[in-house]
C-alpha cells in the first residue's frame, strides 16, 4: 500500500496549524432555508467532517443580489450569522477548523431568485449560456446588466459586511470565491468582461475588483486567514479568456505579496479532461505563489500523495469523497474502503445523502 503518511504532516496555513492535508472542498448542497439561513441539520453535517485538515464551507452569498441557486446559504444578515455560529461551534467541538467561502454569482442567476425580480449583475451585459437551478428546476440564466460604479461600490460594501458577519460567527478563516465563472471571475476573464472603464481592458484593470475585495475582507480577517479560489482553465459557467496564463500569472503575482492563507486552484472539472499542456500551465502558475497551495479536481489518495511529495501541492481538497465519507482522513490513514456517493442526493433534499453516510466505527 502507498505510504500515505505525508497526508498527515501538519501544515501551517496562515495563522492556522492544520493537523492533516486532507481538505474538505466547498460543496453546494442546496439545503438551506429559502431565506438563506442554514438549517439545523447542517450542524451535524459539518461536525461529522471535523477531522478534515480544514473544512471550506459551501459557497455562501454575500448579499441578496449574490444568489444564483435555490436554497443556498447566505452570510449577509444576523439570522444567517447566528445559524453559521452554531455550525462553527459544532465543528470546533469536534476539534475541527472551518473557513467560510464568500460568494457572489454575478450573471449565473435568474430573476426569480433575486429581490423584486431584479436582473443579475455582471462585469458586462453578456448573458451566460448555461442553466441555473431555481424553484422550477433548471432554467436558463437571465440577461444580466453591467455593474455601475455605484453597484461596484455596493458590492465591495457587501463583501466587507459579509466578512464581518463571518468573523462574528467565529469562522477560522474565509475563502474568496473568484473561480468557476462567478462574479469575480466575470471581471477577470475577457470572454465576459467587455468594460471600457477602470475595471476592464487591461489585465491590471480586470483584476482590480478582486484586489479591492481582498482589501475590504481584510478589514475583518488578517490576510493570513484569507484564501482565494481560482479556476484558470475556465471550464465552468461559460467563462473563457483569450490568454489565461498571462491573466492568471498576473493575478497570482498580485496575490502572492499579500501573504494570504493559501491559493486554491480548481485544476479540473468533471467531464472535462485536463491536458498535459494545461497541467504544465497550472504548475507554472502555482510556482509563482509564495504560500500554501491547495489543489482540487479529480484527486484520489494516490495522486494526492504524489502531488504533495513532488511539491506540486501542499494540500488537496476533496469534494465527492467527503460527501460520502465523513471520516475521509481516517479512511485514508487506514487504507479502508471508500463509499461511493449517491449523485441523486447531491442537491436539495433532507438528511438522506447528507448526514446518513456511515463512519468506519459505526
Amino acid at each position: 500500500m502507498t505510504d500515505r503518511s505525508i497526508l498527515f504532516d501538519p501544515l501551517h496555513v496562515g495563522n492556522l496549524i492544520l493537523p492533516n492535508r486532507v481538505i474538505m472542498a466547498p460543496l453546494t448542497r442546496n439545503r438551506a432555508h429559502a431565506d438563506g439561513t442554514p438549517k439545523a441539520m447542517a450542524e451535524t453535517y459539518y461536525a461529522q467532517r471535523a477531522s478534515a485538515g480544514l473544512i471550506i464551507s459551501e459557497a455562501s452569498q454575500i448579499s441578496e443580489m449574490g444568489k444564483g441557486y435555490v436554497d443556498t446559504p447566505g452570510i449577509h444578515n444576523q439570522k444567517q450569522a447566528d445559524a453559521w455560529a452554531r455550525i462553527v461551534e459544532a465543528v470546533h467541538a469536534g476539534g475541527g477548523r472551518i473557513a467560510l467561502q464568500l460568494w457572489h454569482v454575478g450573471r449565473i442567476s435568474h430573476v426569480s431568485l433575486l429581490p423584486n425580480g431584479a436582473q443579475p449583475v455582471s462585469s458586462s451585459a453578456v448573458r451566460a449560456n448555461t442553466p441555473t437551478f431555481t424553484a422550477n428546476g433548471f432554467e436558463d440564466c437571465s440577461q444580466p446588466v453591467a455593474l455601475t460604479q455605484g453597484g461596484i461600490a455596493q458590492t465591495l460594501d457587501d463583501y466587507a459586511s459579509a466578512a464581518q458577519f463571518a468573523r462574528q460567527a467565529g469562522f477560522d478563516a474565509v475563502e474568496v470565491h473568484a473561480a468557476n465563472g462567478y462574479l469575480l471571475d466575470q471581471f477577470l476573464q475577457d470572454g465576459v468582461n467587455r468594460r471600457e472603464d477602470d475595471y476592464g481592458g487591461s489585465v491590471e484593470n480586470r483584476m482590480r475588483l478582486l484586489g479591492e475585495v481582498l482589501d475590504r475582507v481584510a478589514d475583518a480577517f488578517d490576510p493570513a486567514l484569507i484564501g482565494v479560489r481560482l479556476s484558470p482553465l475556465g471550464q465552468a459557467n461559460d467563462i473563457s479568456d483569450s490568454d489565461p496564463e498571462a491573466l492568471f500569472g498576473q493575478v497570482v503575482d498580485m496575490l502572492s505579496p499579500r501573504r494570504l492563507a493559501y491559493l486554491h486552484f480548481v485544476e479540473g472539472f468533471g467531464g472535462n479532461d485536463t491536458s498535459d499542456a494545461d497541467r504544465k500551465m497550472l504548475e507554472r502558475l502555482r510556482a509563482r505563489f509564495d504560500g500554501p497551495y491547495i489543489g482540487n479536481g479529480g484527486y484520489d489518495v494516490a495522486t494526492a500523495v504524489s502531488a504533495i511529495r513532488a511539491e506540486k501541492a501542499d494540500a488537496i481538497s476533496f469534494g465527492r469523497l467527503f460527501i460520502a465519507n465523513p471520516d475521509l482522513p481516517e479512511r485514508f490513514r487506514q487504507g479502508a474502503p471508500l463509499i461511493e456517493p449517491d449523485d441523486n442526493s447531491f442537491y436539495g433534499g433532507g438528511k438522506e445523502g447528507y448526514t446518513d453516510y456511515p463512519f468506519l466505527d459505526r
